[in-house]
C-alpha cells in the first residue's frame, strides 16, 4: 500500500529467479532459528522436511488452536507466545531476503474493486480497520487520481503523477464502490458523487446505436476502433457494472430513465446469459434481482450508525441500504420519514413501504415474509 491508501497494482513471485524465495521456508531453517520452540511451530504451520509446495513450506494453519493444543497437551497461552515469538524471528530472517519487486503504480479500476471488497468485509463481520482501509482508500481514490478533485479521473497514479483517460471498467468499478461505500458510512455526498460519475459515464462513453458503453471515452482519439466488452471474466465487465449501477442508482434518485437503460441492456444479452451464465455472472445477479425485486432498507434513528452496522451484518441478497437521524427530500426513500422517540426501520419496495419496526430481528422477519409471498 501506498502510505496515503492507494493499494499497489502487484507484487512479483519470483526473486532471486526462483519462484516463491521470499516467502516460503525449509524445515532445517526453521529448525535453527527456532530452536527450543521449533517442533511445536512447525507442526502448527505444517512445516516439515518434505515441505507442502515444492519441496519447501508455505505456512499454513490446518488446525484450530484449542484442538491443537489438545492434541500436544500444551495450553492456548503458551501455543500463542511459541506463535508469535516465532512470527517475530522469521519475519526478522525473511526482511534480510531479497524481495520481489513492485509494481507500484496505482490503477483506479483495482482500487475501486478492492475498496468494495472491503466495505462488504466490514459490512459482513463489522471489523473496523475494514472500514478504515475502505475510508483512507477512497479518500485517496477521489482526490489524487481526479483531474484536479473533479467528476473526471485517471486510469493509473504513480509518483504523485496520474495519467491516462480513465476507461469505462475504472469509471464502473468507481461508481459500484462509491455505492457501497455510502452503504457503510450512511453519507448521502458519496451517492451524488456517484450520481454526478454516472452522468459522465452517459455523456461519454454511451453508445447511441445500441444499449451499451463503448470502453473510451469520447475525446481519447488515440484508438483505432471503439470496442465494447459484455462478457464477465476474471473481473466483471464494465457494462454489466454500469447496468447494475444504473439500476440501483436509480432506485435511490428515482430516476426511471436509469432502470429502464438498465433492463434494456439486460433485455440485449437474455438469452445469452441464461444459456452461458458462467461467462456472465454479473449480469446474471443483476437479472435475478430485477426478476424477484429489491429489499429497500431505511434506517431512522438518533445514532443510525450503531444500527446500520448490526443491519449490515445479516446477509440480505438485492437491497438498498439508507440511514439517517431523519428523513429528507433529497431522496425518495428518506422522504417522509421523520424522527421518532424509538429507531425507526422501513423495509419498502418501489418506495411502498410496510409500517416500520423497531428492531433489526423484526425487519428481518418482515424481509423473509416478503420473500415467501414472492416464492
Amino acid at each position: 500500500m501506498h502510505p496515503e491508501g492507494g493499494f499497489y497494482a502487484a507484487l512479483d513471485a519470483d526473486s532471486e529467479g526462483e519462484e516463491g524465495k521470499f516467502y516460503v521456508w525449509n524445515h532445517h531453517e526453521v529448525i535453527e532459528l527456532l530452536e527450543e520452540d521449533a517442533m511445536i511451530f512447525c507442526d502448527f504451520f505444517d512445516i516439515n522436511p518434505s515441505g507442502n509446495w515444492e519441496g519447501k513450506s508455505i505456512l499454513q494453519r490446518k488446525k484450530k488452536e484449542e484442538n491443537f493444543c489438545s492434541e500436544k497437551n500444551i495450553s492456548q497461552e503458551e501455543l500463542q507466545r511459541i506463535i508469535q515469538k516465532g512470527k517475530y524471528i522469521l519475519l526478522e530472517k525473511r526482511n534480510e531476503r531479497v524481495r520481489p519487486q513492485t509494481d507500484d503504480k496505482i490503477l483506479l479500476g483495482w482500487n475501486a474493486l478492492m475498496n468494495t471488497a472491503l466495505c462488504k468485509a466490514f459490512a459482513a463481520t463489522g471489523n473496523e480497520s475494514f472500514k478504515k482501509l475502505a475510508i483512507d482508500n477512497m479518500q485517496f481514490l477521489l482526490s489524487r487520481v481526479s483531474n484536479n478533485n473533479t467528476i473526471d479521473f485517471f486510469h493509473s497514479w504513480k509518483n504523485n503523477i496520474a495519467k491516462q483517460p480513465a476507461f469505462l471498467d475504472d469509471y464502473a468499478f468507481l461508481v459500484q464502490a462509491l455505492i457501497q461505500f455510502q452503504e457503510i458510512t450512511g453519507e448521502t455526498v458519496y451517492l451524488e458523487k456517484a450520481k454526478l460519475i454516472t452522468e459522465r459515464v452517459l455523456e461519454t462513453f454511451n453508445d447511441p446505436t445500441t444499449d451499451f458503453f463503448f470502453y473510451t471515452n469520447t475525446n481519447q482519439t488515440d484508438v483505432i476502433v471503439r470496442k465494447k466488452e459484455v462478457y464477465d471474466g476474471a473481473q466483471p465487465s464494465g457494462n454489466a457494472v454500469m447496468a447494475d449501477n444504473l439500476f440501483r442508482l436509480g432506485l435511490y434518485f428515482d430516476r426511471g430513465n436509469w432502470k429502464d437503460k438498465s433492463v434494456k441492456m439486460i433485455s440485449s444479452l437474455a438469452n445469452a446469459i441464461v444459456r452461458y451464465p458462467t461467462s456472465f455472472g454479473g449480469w446474471a445477479c443483476l437479472l435475478l434481482e430485477i426478476s424477484i425485486g429489491t429489499n429497500e432498507i431505511v434506517i431512522i434513528s438518533e445514532k443510525p450508525q450503531d444500527i446500520l452496522t448490526q443491519v449490515l451484518k445479516e446477509y440480505v441478497p438485492h437491497k438498498i441500504i439508507m440511514s439517517a437521524k431523519d428523513g429528507s427530500n433529497s431522496f425518495p426513500l428518506l422522504s417522509g420519514k421523520e424522527k421518532q422517540k424509538e429507531p425507526a426501520l422501513f423495509l419498502c419496495r418501489d418506495y411502498a413501504c410496510e409500517k416500520p419496526v423497531s428492531s433489526i430481528s423484526a425487519l428481518i422477519d418482515l424481509i423473509r415474509r416478503k420473500e415467501l409471498k414472492i416464492s
